[in-house]
């Protein structure tokens, strides 16, 4: 799953990183080292615009950066108070379930991301559970794949519409497994283009757990249990625990014997 995420690059990075146009304005969110839902994120799309007329023109397309609001409320959604329990939707079954099938087939996002927060828990502590936080080693951003929406409440036909977005979650892949068995979706930046395509609406071979060679370009490593606390928002969230003070972490069975551990501090 993904519950909190990182998301710390402003946005002039992100547009020339991701190829888009900047059209968050002022509605920007602040710089985020611990995302949690119902926060305002910071989303890739990719849609037809239109000419002043409001006509779609479907002749080209704009890339843009967008904000949108984690936890989706669907169009048909009686009140937004569903969204913050729908933050996650599962690649395997999102085209099955009515909150989601409908986005995953038009409306698809990328939401960018330093890394993930994910906890895990030893079999034998009778701590909390310990915090860890993947990232790239390169410094480049995530990009989670992602769904999103609008809604407007029907009660009142001048309230603002209400976008908001879901991260597709997929099974963990080798060593991320042994922190929890799920991960958010991560697309390879040879996938970017198909997945935000508008006039796409079969993406199921976009759907696969990611690469070996993608996930050989991460890190995980332990971080503080400051991160628990949403109140707690700092590049000091990051920071890495010795890991040799963690019980030990083995590495999962079906790891190649030649990948890379991506625990930091572990040979």
């Amino acid at each position: 799953m993904c519950g909190r995420y990182a998301s710390a690059k402003d946005p002039a990075t992100l547009a020339a990183e991701f190829d888009a146009v900047d059209a968050m304005g002022e509605s920007a969110p602040d710089l985020d080292y611990n995302v949690a839902p119902t926060k305002s994120v910071v989303a890739v799309v990719q849609r037809h615009p239109r000419d002043p007329d409001g006509a779609v023109d479907r002749s080209r397309t704009e890339r843009t950066l967008r904000v949108m609001k984690w936890g989706l409320v669907p169009a048909w959604a009686k009140d937004a108070s569903g969204g913050a329990k729908m933050i996650n939707a599962r690649s395997e079954t999102a085209a099955e379930k009515p909150a989601f099938r409908k986005s995953l087939a038009e409306r698809r996002c990328i939401l960018p991301a330093d890394g993930w927060f994910e906890w895990r828990r030893d079999k034998t502590a009778k701590t909390a559970k310990q915090p860890f936080y993947t990232t790239p080693r390169d410094g480049s951003s995530l990009a989670m794949a992602g769904l999103w929406t609008t809604w407007r409440d029907k009660a009142d036909p001048d309230s603002p519409v209400l976008i908001t977005c879901a991260v597709l979650t997929t099974d963990a892949v080798g060593p991320l497994a042994d922190v929890h068995d799920r991960m958010p979706l991560l697309l390879g930046r040879d996938s970017w283009a198909g997945w935000l395509d508008p006039d796409a609406t079969d993406v199921a071979d976009l759907l696969a757990p990611p690469s070996w060679d993608l996930v050989d370009g991460l890190e995980i490593r332990p971080v503080a249990q400051m991160v628990n606390s949403v109140r707690n928002n700092g590049p000091e969230l990051l920071a890495p625990l010795d890991p040799t003070a963690l019980p030990d972490l083995d590495r999962p069975a079906d790891q190649p014997a030649d990948a890379p551990d991506l625990f930091s501090g572990r040979a």
